[in-house]
């Protein structure tokens, strides 16, 4: 591949196509080059990089995994799509990890010159750029469940989804349907049913005469 500038492999990027010539100059001043061997992280799931990285060559895999090692593929990146965006826009960790698959070159493009790229955070384009990226986390976290866990681990992990903070506890406002809740964690009504009735009678979640459930510490184990 012939010697490119760092404006020149910038342009090449459709998330970049829409720059002004002088945001482009800017991202590109800003922009450092870095090689990743195979099976090395490029980033991990529950850690902050605080940049945005672009694939020149190579390959890589988004993964998410369990506490028993085994792994679910969200995605196959390879050159010129990138990762760590969302963490950028919504100052969150990563929701997932991003593993080389073969020898990857990147642009590695820090924070403060991202942001120059993006609409002010009082704008309501920045509102829905944050909208959009909590609901691919959502989605992110509902295909690793689905994937990962049984039953069991799936209704406690929505449950707590669901729940707000009241008075240090976690509590589910208005009955729970457990035919929204089945469709949701992709189970029969009737498992749905079994699987809370058991959480009700082991202590890990507690449904109160207002119909509202109250989800103990100890569920959290189960998700």
């Amino acid at each position: 591949m012939a010697m490119l500038s760092n404006l020149d492999l910038i342009r090449r990027v459709p998330l970049f196509s829409m720059l002004t010539p002088a945001q482009a100059e800017s991202v590109a001043e800003g922009v450092v080059k870095r090689r990743y061997r195979r099976g090395e992280l490029i980033v991990e799931k529950g850690r902050k990089t605080n940049a945005l990285f672009i694939l020149l060559t190579g390959r890589a895999r988004v993964v998410a995994a369990d506490e028993r090692g085994r792994e679910v593929i969200l995605a196959v990146l390879e050159a010129g799509d990138y990762l760590g965006e969302m963490s950028l826009i919504d100052n969150e960790p990563h929701s997932a990890t991003v593993r080389a698959e073969v020898q990857t070159d990147v642009l590695v493009l820090g924070r403060p010159e991202f942001a120059r790229c993006l609409p002010e955070n009082s704008s309501l384009a920045y509102a829905i750029l944050r909208g959009m990226v909590q609901r691919l986390r959502a989605a992110d976290r509902q295909i690793e469940s689905l994937a990962l866990l049984d039953v069991y681990g799936r209704v406690a992990r929505a449950l707590l989804d669901m729940a707000d903070e009241d008075a240090g506890e976690k509590v589910i406002r208005g009955k729970v349907s457990r035919q929204d809740l089945a469709k949701h964690v992709g189970a029969s009504r009737e498992m749905v049913s079994r699987v809370m009735k058991d959480l009700e009678e082991r202590g890990l979640i507690e449904t109160q005469e207002t119909g509202s459930v109250v989800l103990k510490e100890r569920l959290a184990s189960t998700a």
